[in-house]
């Protein structure tokens, strides 16, 4: 026991040191190299030019966005203008787009059959809202439960059209077509610096050939997500415009411009049986001069659009470039590593460059001694122990 904690002592408090050995290898020379001018390419084409590893870099975007709805659509022979159509109206990021809508009109306060809920004589009804628990019965075999409320209830069972059939079908020849226009601010807005206000006025934005401009055709978004536009419209969806910046201030600050990329938000609960699409309900009030309370009641289906400003800015900062300069240098000695691995267990000579290599050198100091010096497996021992004199 004794020895193994003096063994453990004396091989803890050792010194090591580096000592170079030169491998006349042509191929063994080839390959530190190959791997040290991968490593060189690594970090000057991905991690400095690519990622830009020499920046300081901010991710966190603070951000404002205005939108602009403009154009007309179609519902039951109405022309039905933005102030119609688009909820709400401010112009924020968020916005609704109506495609379809109920209307039930001349609703009042009283008690009315709910045409959604059937019941028979011995049926206890269970509905949303204040229920009377009386079943009411017409010439169907089946009655429908009475509630106390706003009454006639709403039939979702009603034809109805959607909104601008006329004109998202064809949005490539109709100019009345529902437009989108953003403004989105951080440090500059997003409208070109190279488009005067009379092109930016009149362009539309197209991934290929106008992937700068700011105004949308509500068709295009949808198509640009892979949906149907028809389906879309018939129960709604939520979608999401994603502009993403990506400024490298090392350079003119023009250049930096937006992307702009779209996506279904809600396509994970479209085979939801439950609810599918998007719809809200909201009311217009009136009173008769009898002082009587009336409301038509508005049933939407419409197209969620939720604009996302994401993306980062960089510029040159001394801290990132000094640790990924340190990183490059360190890493070209995994050539050395792997040169190692092969010459120590793969090419015919191992033990001779083994012994050339590992090299363990004993040192005794004494006032007194002599040097003796002895190779064993390729060791070279020198013993300062104490001689006679």
């Amino acid at each position: 026991m004794a020895s193994l904690v003096w063994g453990f002592i004396t091989d803890f408090f050792t010194y090591e040191t580096t000592k170079s050995v030169v491998v006349k290898s042509w191929s063994v020379g080839i390959i530190n190299r190959i791997v040290q001018v991968l490593i060189i390419a690594y970090f000057i084409g991905w991690v400095f030019i690519h990622e830009k590893a020499y920046q300081v870099s901010d991710t966190g975007i603070e951000s404002s966005v205005m939108t602009k709805v403009k154009g007309f659509g179609y519902h039951q022979n109405r022309v039905m203008d933005v102030a119609d159509y688009v909820f709400p109206q401010q112009g924020a990021s968020v916005f609704c787009i109506m495609t379809k809508v109920i209307i039930t009109e001349n609703q009042y306060q009283g008690r009315c059959p709910e045409l959604e809920y059937k019941c028979s004589s011995v049926f206890v009804c269970h509905t949303p809202g204040a229920i009377t628990g009386v079943c009411l019965f017409s010439n169907s075999t089946h009655g429908q439960c009475e509630i106390e409320g706003w009454c006639p209830s709403e039939d979702d069972t009603v034809g109805f059209n959607s909104l601008g059939d006329l004109t998202w079908n064809d949005p490539i020849t109709s100019h009345d077509a529902p437009l989108i226009i953003m403004e989105p601010f951080f440090l500059r807005g997003n409208f070109p610096p190279d488009m005067t206000a009379q092109q930016i006025k009149s362009c539309n934005y197209h991934p290929e050939t106008m992937p700068s401009c700011p105004i949308f055709r509500v068709a295009d978004i949808i198509n640009n997500t892979g949906q149907d536009v028809t389906k879309l419209t018939e129960k709604g969806a939520e979608i999401g415009i994603n502009i993403e910046w990506k400024c490298n201030f090392d350079l003119d600050v023009e250049k930096c411009l937006p992307k702009y990329s779209f996506t279904r938000l809600d396509a994970v609960f479209e085979k939801n049986a439950v609810s599918k699409g998007y719809n809200f309900r909201f009311a217009k009030y009136f009173k008769t001069e009898n002082n009587t309370e009336f409301r038509t009641l508005h049933k939407v289906f419409a197209i969620r659009f939720d604009v996302l400003v994401t993306g980062n800015a960089g510029k040159f900062g001394t801290v990132p470039t000094l640790i990924n300069l340190v990183a490059a240098f360190t890493s070209i000695g995994l050539g050395t590593v792997l040169c190692d691995i092969i010459l120590l267990n793969f090419m015919k000579g191992a033990e001779q460059y083994k012994a050339k290599k590992f090299e363990e050198v004993l040192i005794q100091l004494s006032l007194k001694g002599g040097m003796k010096s002895s190779y064993d497996s390729g060791a070279l021992s020198l013993d300062n122990s104490d001689q006679p004199v």
